[in-house]
Formats: C-alpha cells, structure tokens, sequence
C-alpha cells in the first residue's frame, strides 16, 4: 500500500508542476486505481501482489469510496455554481490561465502589463478574468474628491475601473492633506479633480480618468445615465441628496459614505432593487447644528480611508457580482471604539422620489 501511496503522491506532484487541471488529475487518478486492481485480480500471489502489499478487496472498496467522495464533492460544486448564477451572488470564475489572459485582458501591447497588474485579482476565485473584464468595461462616477473620494478613486483606478470620472469643484488647501490622500502638499491651489485625474493616470495609465469641475445635484439624472455605477461622499447633507435624488432618476445604483468626528456609515441605495433611497431614511434636512461638517466637527484622518476602502471594495463587488452586498442594509463604524454593527433598511411607503418605482 506504502508503494501506491507514493506513486499517486508523484502523479499528483507532476499534475502540480505541469498545472494539470483537477479533471485530467483525476481521471490519472482513477486509472491508476484500476490498473492496480487488475494487476491484484489476475497476477499470481507472488511477486506483484507483495509488491504492491494490498488486498483485492480493500483496494476496491478504497477506490469507491474515493470516488463516491470526489463525486460528492463535484456535485456540491456544481450545486454551488448553480446557485450563485440562479441568485445573483455572482459568478464563480476559476482562476485563468496566463495565455487566455494575454488574449482576453487587454487587446493592447500593454497586456502583460495588464496580466501582471491585476494578478491578486485573476486569482482571486469570485473575480478571475471574467470579473476582471467586468471591471475593465464599467464606467463609474465618483462625487467628491475629498476624503472619501481619495481611497475610493485610488483603489477603484488600481483594482483596474475602466472608465472613471471624478466631479468636484473645489480646489486643494493644505487642511485637506490630513486626510485627503490623493493630493500633496504642491497641488495646494488646484483644482482637485485635476490633481486627482494627474495622481490616478500614473498609478495606472490603462485606465481613462475623467475631470468634472463642478458639483453635481438633482438635476443631473442625465449625466448619471451616463455610468453603471456611483459612489458619493461629500460633505454637505444637501449635496448627498440632490446625488440621491438623481441616482434614483436615473435608476443608476448609489454607493453612499459619510462620517463625522470618529463614526462613519456606508450603504446602497438602489430602488430598482427594491432598496430604500437616501428620501426613505431622511425625508428632511437635519435640524441645524445636528449635521456638522468635517471642519465644523474635526474628522479623525485615517475615518475616510476605512468608509472610503469600504465603499470600493462594494464596488468592486457590485461590478463583477462576488459575494453579497449592501443593498438594504447599512454599515456603521465606530473608530473611537472599534466597533461595527449592520442595520436593516426599509423602502418607506409613499416615498416621493421612490415610491413610484416597483420594488
């Protein structure tokens, strides 16, 4: 049996090597099994069978068992599979291999840069090619270029977003540098989405980064028409939800960040499936005084990295479909104590920005 072992253990360690996929492996596999229990039926009890050292008997009933396992095993697999494409957790992609990238990635000369740049991403098993495809194709807007909007942009134009527009109208000052990483201390004076365009295009010149100068309210449904996806954090409540109200209009999905001195909130609003607006939660303004601004109230400066990573890494899940989202919940982190917790959102009936869309 010692003799066996050893032998499946080195056809495995060369499937290994030659990155033979798990089928070939074990179709290898099972006619090694059957080789052996041919040789153990019809050879004499001699020379063979005390070289292999094992029953008949107990040979078969180990490889049933194994095949009844691995048969288990593909159909939970499959199962698996089956249930992510039936109910929208996303496709399950196997990690791809080098050459279909080189094909697939990037139909430019800038391919193998694209393969190397994205390789955490390929192999992730809930992303792989097809989702880093997906990734390459979106178009997003990001509202805000300021605290939330840096580790948002900066991981959105790494992780690959093909096609990304920045809106903001305000210019850069040394205040912002506490926490608004995507700028330094010489773009004080610009414009900020045009320091934030010149910072995203060298961390990753396969992208299009796109300036909009200007602030952006309810009445902008048409240029939200214009992107699969919007993530938004600014610092004015009304700013919030004239996004909001054109996000809904638009029938575009929002990603939605906002903090205050230690705490900051993320969710999903996207009534087209079946989730609350931002007008569900706060119909009316906040009393004044309840809603202060970062430089009314002070901001820890590591809070908009945490809400805005968080905000990307929905992003990234909503565009390619891994795992499960925020739509319909919204999650609360307290930095001055480390704690996070979920709440469970609800569509507000008749709701006069949502109510009329079908949930």
């Amino acid at each position: 049996m010692g003799l066996m072992a050893v032998a499946a253990l080195a056809l495995m360690a060369v499937g290994w090597w030659r990155g033979w996929s798990l089928p070939r492996l074990l179709i290898l596999l099972a006619a090694l099994w059957l080789l052996v229990l041919v040789l153990l039926l019809i050879a004499p009890a001699l020379a063979v069978r005390a070289g292999l050292g094992a029953d008949p008997r107990v040979w078969a009933v180990g490889g049933l068992l194994l095949a009844g396992a691995s048969g288990y095993a593909a159909l939970i697999g499959r199962a698996r599979v089956t249930a992510h494409r039936r109910w929208g957790a996303g496709q399950i992609a196997p990690p791809a291999q080098p050459e279909t990238m080189r094909e697939t990635l990037h139909d430019n000369p800038a391919s193998d840069d694209a393969l190397e740049r994205y390789a955490r991403h390929i192999v992730l098993r809930e992303i792989g090619g097809p989702g880093q495809q997906m990734l390459r194709k979106a178009r997003v807007l990001i509202v805000g270029a300021g605290g939330i909007g840096s580790p948002v942009a900066l991981y959105l134009a790494g992780a690959g977003v093909g096609h990304l527009t920045l809106a903001d109208e305000d210019d850069v000052s040394i205040s912002n540098l506490q926490r608004q990483i995507l700028f330094r201390t010489r773009d004080a004076g610009r414009a900020k989405v045009d320091a934030a365009v010149d910072t995203l295009r060298a961390l990753n010149p396969l992208i299009e980064v796109t300036a909009l100068p200007r602030r952006l309210g309810a009445e902008d449904a048409e240029v939200m028409r214009g992107f699969d996806l919007v993530l938004e954090g600014t610092d004015s409540f009304a700013s919030r939800k004239g996004v909001a109200r054109a996000c809904v209009a638009a029938g575009v999905p929002l990603i939605a960040g906002a903090i205050a001195q230690w705490e900051g909130q993320v969710t999903i609003y996207d009534p087209k499936a079946g989730t609350p607006c931002l007008d569900c939660l706060f119909p009316d303004a906040p009393a004044p005084g309840l809603a202060l601004s970062c430089a009314e109230a002070g901001v820890a400066g590591p809070l908009p990295g945490v809400i805005g990573s968080i905000m990307a890494l929905e992003a990234i899940k909503a565009i390619t479909g891994a795992g499960q989202g925020l739509r319909g919940q919204m999650l609360i982190f307290d930095g001055l104590w480390g704690e996070t917790r979920r709440i469970a959102l609800q569509r507000r009936a008749g709701c006069a920005i949502c109510g009329g869309i079908p949930a």
